[in-house]
């Protein structure tokens, strides 16, 4: 995973952020993404609980998104499964099937800094299609440094979030 933070931050230098960083300090930050969608709420709901369908293999321990799962119910667990270990990446605490999806998730490496980092997923309706909001806050200690990670954990939402938003082939 650190590797992973290395070329996300390299890119993030690359490309445009899609996204803002809201704040950012040595012991927190907070990331707020948008994006619409074409899918109807209801069948983008239906692809957000399928993170394999959308999230990045780059962005996971195995390479493999498709070992990705998530029980979209309080208590549920985002949970990547692979021949050679497993990781808890979040836990669900709140959901409101087709509007929302609260995690305690505190992904890659802020799981090794004992960070707290609540990430709320909300979907509303656009037209015919949807609207996606990203809203994540990062707390931990000063030793931390979440501030300075917060530029390569916003490529990391900003990609997820045009992957989901993008209509499925």
């Amino acid at each position: 995973m650190k590797q992973i933070l290395a070329v996300a931050i390299s890119l993030l230098a690359a490309t445009q952020a899609q996204a803002e960083v809201v704040g950012a300090s040595g012991d927190r930050y907070i990331l707020k993404h948008e994006a619409r969608s074409s899918l109807t709420p209801a069948d983008l709901w239906a692809r957000l609980i399928k993170p394999a369908t959308w999230w990045h293999p780059d962005h996971t321990y195995s390479g493999d998104a498709g070992n990705l799962s998530l029980e979209p119910a309080a208590g549920g667990l985002w949970r990547e499964d692979w021949a050679d270990g497993s990781v808890l990446h979040g836990q669900v605490l709140n959901t409101v099937p087709g509007q929302l999806l609260r995690l305690d998730a505190p992904f890659g490496p802020l799981q090794e800094m004992a960070v707290s980092t609540v990430w709320t997923i909300t979907i509303k309706p656009d037209g015919g299609g949807s609207l996606v909001t990203f809203d994540e806050i990062a707390n931990g200690t000063a030793a931390s440094k979440l501030g300075a990670l917060a530029p390569a954990v916003d490529f990391v939402k900003g990609e997820a979030i045009r992957r989901l938003t993008d209509s499925p082939d």
